[in-house]
C-alpha cells in the first residue's frame, strides 16, 4: 500500500477535486483541512445560511492550520465553491466527503443519488460515527466505490480517521483513500469489519460508562472523575495506547510479563465494571458536576482552550517525529 500515491493499484485521476457534503461543523472543518493541502472543493448544504455559517467556520479554524504549517496564512477562497444542486456538487468531483444527519434511511438515497451522479473514479467516503457502509451503499449502482471515512472531531485538527469498507467496497477504494488521507496529513486506520461504532467510538464509549457510574456512585466527582484521565492515562495515550502502554508497564518483560503480574488484578477490574443508566437522576449529577467544572466558562470558550492545547500537544508530537 502506497503511502505517497492517491491512486494506488488504480488508473484512477488523481483527487484534485473534493466534494464535501454538509457543511456542519465536521463539513467546514474538512474543507478547510482540504483548502489548506492545495485542493479545489466543492460544498453542498441545503441550509438557507449554509455559505455564511461554513465560511465563518473555516475562517475560525483556518489559524491552528497555519501555526500547523500545514496552511499559508491566506486562505484561498477562489478554490472553494458553494453549490445548492447535489447533483452538481458531485458531478467534476474525485472525492466526496459526506457529512449529511445520521439518518439510515436518508443516507441510502444520499447516496443513490450521488453514485448516478459522481464521475465513475470518484470515491464516495462517509463521515458516519456509527452507521454501516453496506446498508448506506445498498442501492447503488457502483457500490464498491463507497467507504466510510469518519474523522474525530474536529477533522481538521484530529488526525484520525477510521476507514471502514461495506461488503461490496472494493480494495482498490480502500487503498484509494487511505492514501487519499495520509496525504492530507491524516492517520488513517483500516478497520476490518463493520461494528457499531466503529473503533475509537466504541472505546470512548467505554471509558465514559465507567465515568458515569463512579459519578453516579458518588464515588468521586465529575470534574475529579475527569482529571483522573487528563492528568493520568490521558497524558500517556498521547503517546501510545492502551496495548502499548502496557507493555511499557511490564518493563523488560514487556506485555508477557505485565500479563503474569497483573491480568488477575485487571480480570477482577473488569468483572467489578459498572453500568450507569443515563436517567434523570444520572443526568441531573453529570450537569451539575460539569457546571462546577466549567466554572463560568461558555461551550465557546472551552472548545477554544480545547482547540489550544490540542494544537501544543500535535506541535510537541511533529517536532518528535521529525
Amino acid at each position: 500500500m502506497s503511502s505517497s500515491s492517491t491512486t494506488p493499484q488504480s488508473n484512477a485521476p488523481a483527487i484534485t477535486r473534493i466534494s464535501v457534503i454538509g457543511a456542519g461543523t465536521i463539513g467546514a472543518s474538512w474543507a478547510a483541512l482540504f483548502l489548506a493541502h492545495g485542493l479545489k472543493v466543492t460544498l453542498h448544504d441545503p441550509g438557507p445560511d449554509a455559505e455564511s455559517i461554513a465560511r465563518t467556520l473555516i475562517t475560525q479554524a483556518w489559524p491552528a492550520l497555519v501555526t500547523l504549517g500545514t496552511a499559508a496564512p491566506d486562505i484561498p477562497w477562489g478554490a472553494l465553491q458553494f453549490e445548492a444542486d447535489l447533483e452538481q456538487a458531485v458531478a467534476q468531483a474525485d472525492f466526496v466527503q459526506e457529512n449529511a444527519p445520521e439518518r439510515e434511511a436518508f443516507k441510502i438515497d444520499l447516496y443513490k443519488r450521488m453514485d448516478a451522479a459522481a464521475p465513475e473514479h470518484t470515491i464516495l467516503a462517509s463521515s458516519t460515527s456509527g452507521l454501516h457502509m453496506t446498508r448506506l451503499q445498498s442501492q447503488c449502482a457502483h457500490p464498491e466505490r463507497c467507504v466510510v471515512g469518519h474523522p474525530f472531531n474536529p477533522p481538521h485538527l484530529i488526525p484520525l480517521v477510521e476507514v471502514i469498507g461495506g461488503r461490496q467496497t472494493s480494495n482498490d477504494t480502500i487503498e484509494r483513500t487511505m492514501a487519499f488521507y495520509r496525504q492530507t496529513g491524516k492517520r488513517p486506520i483500516r478497520i476490518h469489519k463493520e461494528i457499531s461504532g466503529h473503533v475509537a467510538n466504541r472505546l470512548q464509549a467505554a471509558l465514559w460508562r465507567e465515568a458515569v457510574y463512579l459519578a453516579a456512585q458518588g464515588v468521586a466527582s465529575v470534574e475529579d472523575i475527569d482529571t483522573a484521565i487528563t492528568e493520568g492515562p490521558g497524558l500517556r495515550w498521547a503517546v501510545f495506547g492502551p496495548h502499548m502502554t502496557f507493555n511499557l508497564g511490564g518493563g523488560q518483560g514487556g506485555m508477557a510479563r505485565f500479563l503474569d503480574h497483573f491480568s488477575g488484578p485487571i480480570k477482577s477490574w473488569w468483572d467489578d465494571l459498572g453500568e450507569a443508566p443515563l436517567d434523570d437522576a444520572t443526568r441531573a449529577i453529570l450537569l451539575e458536576g460539569l457546571t462546577q467544572e466549567s466554572d463560568g466558562r461558555t461551550i465557546e470558550a472551552l472548545a477554544h482552550e480545547r482547540d489550544e492545547m490540542l494544537l501544543r500537544v500535535l506541535e510537541a508530537k511533529r517536532r518528535h517525529t521529525e
